[in-house]
Order: structure tokens, then C-alpha cells, then sequence
């Protein structure tokens, strides 16, 4: 694998490490991308809960949650506030040409996002995609080696011996990548952060493919749409509220009222108040079964922001 001083360049088919398995180029078709697997006997649904006014509500009990597998009310057989649970948190920074006058201000907010939302016990990765997927920082619990990354992030460099670039902003395969080699195998919450402007050139994969690879990793995905000023939407809002919004999560957009920082501010408080709320599947050996899952409030006047369903492996 390629090198440029301590990057590791990803050439589509690796991730990181010598022994990294290949992707399948011709993956069997999607399933619906609003839906989780599991391969456990427990179903562990995040959840995020506010008022009519919008702001969070932090002292619900479980008795306040309704969970519905296909239609059918069930008992809730798990419940916490995972305020304290640990979090793995991984950013992926667009480095593409048509978001790189805002690159100074990402690495700015980053480097303040890390330091104020990782506690110990947390870890952080941070990768770059553009031409190639790079992975600056592997995961790590080390403020320091997450700001040393961020102080080296940048415009990716053609590699003369190496690979040849198959598109110019893989954001699909990163995060394909992302999710399946790195965060999959990991338990306990995982979210991952996509700074970009939403608009995919080049990748292997398609969009839904996308959003399945973060449901299978059970990752929450939050889509910051950044772009410079003045320059025209396209679709890129649009793909990154279809990826966010299956998971669990939300996508925003920055603009001159809504700055990167208080992006990362607001995804900060939603993740300090999640709930985790589980149920034992009805027929936990029914293998490869999807299963629509609903989560209602016993309360009037509350929202609930939560996952749609889930395949039994």
C-alpha cells in the first residue's frame, strides 16, 4: 500500500491494513436501507426524545417508550440513558476540490468537536476522502494524535506509482469502507460525522448501498452539508438527509445563520442525550427476516428520533 508521509492512502479496495479483505465489486442488491441487522437475541434501538418547543428531554423512563415489532406492541427488556456509555466517533472530511477553500474552518471545528465531545473511554477516527479514501487517524482515544491528524489534513496529492483514481469524491465508498472495515465489529454507540457537500463522484457503490453499510455497522449517521458560500445547492443536501435519516440521525445545513461550529455543538448535545431502548425479538432464528420496528412516546407533545426496523442475520 502507497504511503504519502503519514497518511495511508486507500486504493478503493483497502482500508488501512495489510490484511484488509477486498470488497465485493458486484454486491448482491441492497436491502432497505432504513433498517439494522442483528445477530443477537437483543434488538438495542438509539433514541433521541424532545418537546413540542424542541429541546431534549433527559428524564424519561422506560415506561415512557412503546416499541412495535411488525405491528405487534412489545415489551421493553432493555433501558438506559447512555449519557456515559462509550462512543466511537468517526469524522469523514470531503477534501474534493469544489469544498476546499473551507477546509481551514473544518479542521477548526473538528479539532474543538473532539476535544469537548470525547470523554475517556471514547475514541475518535478521522478520515479524508476525495480521488482516494484516506484514513489520517486510526482509531485512537489520544486527543493529541487526533489533532496532530487534523493539523495534517488536506488536499490529497496524485500518487505517481500507486493506484489509479476511479472518481473524483468517493463519499459512497468511504463510507461503505468506514462502516464495514472499521466500526462494524465494534459494540456499544458509534457515530459517524460526514462534513461534504453531498455530491458523489466516482464511487463503486450507489447511494442506498451507502446507507445499508452504516445500518449493518448500527451506526448513526450525521450529514453536515458544507459548501462555500454563494454556490448553488445541487443535490447534494438531499442525498445526505437520505443517508442520516434511516440511521437515526439528521443532516444540516451550514450557512451565515448556522455555523459548522454550532453544527457540531447541536450534534453534541443530541448524542449526550440518547436513550437506549431494547426488546427481544420475537423469533430471534428466523434468519435474514426484516422486521419493521416503531418507537412511539406514552407521552403527548413528544418526538421520538429512532431507527425504522431491523434484518435478523
Amino acid at each position: 500500500m502507497a504511503r504519502i508521509g503519514q497518511w495511508r492512502l486507500v486504493p478503493l479496495i483497502l482500508l488501512a491494513t495489510a490484511a484488509s479483505a477486498q470488497i465485493e465489486l458486484n454486491p448482491a442488491p441492497p436491502r432497505d436501507p432504513s433498517v439494522i441487522r442483528v445477530d443477537v437475541e437483543l434488538v438495542d434501538l438509539l433514541c433521541s426524545v424532545r418537546d413540542k418547543s424542541g429541546s431534549y428531554v433527559s428524564d424519561l423512563t422506560k415506561d415512557d417508550f412503546e416499541v412495535y415489532e411488525d405491528g405487534k406492541r412489545q415489551p421493553v427488556t432493555h433501558f438506559a440513558r447512555v449519557v456515559d456509555s462509550p462512543l466511537t466517533v468517526a469524522l469523514l472530511l470531503d477534501v474534493s476540490g469544489s469544498v476546499r477553500n473551507v477546509l481551514d474552518e473544518e479542521r477548526q471545528a473538528a479539532r474543538q468537536f473532539f476535544g469537548s465531545v470525547l470523554r475517556p473511554g471514547d475514541r475518535g477516527l478521522l478520515v479524508g476522502f476525495a480521488q482516494y479514501v484516506v484514513v489520517w487517524q486510526n482509531l485512537t482515544a489520544s486527543p493529541k494524535l487526533l489533532n496532530d491528524a487534523l493539523d495534517n489534513a488536506g488536499p490529497m496529492a496524485p500518487m505517481p506509482n500507486g493506484p489509479r483514481a476511479h472518481g473524483g469524491t468517493l463519499l459512497y465508498d468511504a463510507i461503505n469502507l468506514v462502516a464495514d472495515r472499521k466500526l462494524k465489529t465494534i459494540p456499544d454507540r458509534k457515530t459517524m460525522i460526514l462534513i461534504t457537500d453531498g455530491e458523489d463522484n466516482g464511487s463503486r457503490i450507489g447511494l442506498e448501498e451507502a446507507v445499508t453499510a452504516a445500518q449493518q455497522a448500527d451506526t448513526v449517521v450525521y450529514g453536515i452539508h458544507y459548501q462555500d458560500y454563494g454556490a448553488s445547492m445541487g443535490t447534494g443536501l438531499g442525498a445526505l438527509e437520505h443517508l442520516s435519516g434511516p440511521t437515526g440521525g439528521r443532516t444540516f445545513h451550514v450557512s451565515r445563520k448556522l455555523t459548522l461550529a454550532q453544527v457540531f455543538a447541536a450534534i453534541e448535545e443530541e448524542m449526550r442525550n440518547q436513550y437506549a431502548v431494547g426488546f427481544t425479538p420475537s423469533n430471534p432464528n428466523a434468519h435474514g427476516v426484516y422486521h419493521k420496528v416503531e418507537v412511539k412516546m406514552a407521552k403527548p407533545g413528544l418526538k421520538v428520533q429512532a431507527r425504522s426496523g431491523y434484518y435478523t442475520k
